[in-house]
């Protein structure tokens, strides 16, 4: 079994930035892909960055792509997610996501476990 615990999430205002982070626990995190899912009020969860077990693979969903950047720590079992140039439309809840695997992958089903969820706000 592995527990996800997300934090870092908060308030900010459109351009500003803020790092996420998901720490892992229960059993060893190599092997395991690793990604992030956002959740608006009224919208699915959708897909917003994925990376590999060993970190040399990653994805990114088109409307996140060159603001996001997705990187993880096997020995501090921890991904990261780095939001620059926050925009309004970028307001969600975060949820860190593992699956057992070499590949990132996009699909919410495709994961296996997930964490509680951070929220961020980002204002005008």
């Amino acid at each position: 079994q592995v527990q996800l615990v997300e934090s870092g999430g908060g308030s900010v205002q459109a351009g500003g930035s803020l790092r996420l982070s998901c720490a892992a626990s229960g059993r060893t995190f190599s092997g395991y892909a690793m990604g992030w899912f956002r959740q608006a009020p009224g919208k699915e969860r959708e897909f917003v960055a994925a990376i590999s077990w060993s970190g040399s693979s990653t994805y990114y969903a088109d409307s996140v792509k060159g603001r996001f950047t997705i990187s993880r720590t096997l020995a501090k079992n921890t991904v990261y997610l780095q939001m620059n140039s926050l925009k309004l439309e970028d307001t969600a809840v975060y949820y860190c996501a593992a699956d057992y695997g070499i590949s990132p992958r996009r699909d919410v089903d495709e994961y296996a476990y997930w964490g509680q969820g951070t929220q961020v706000t980002v204002s005008s």
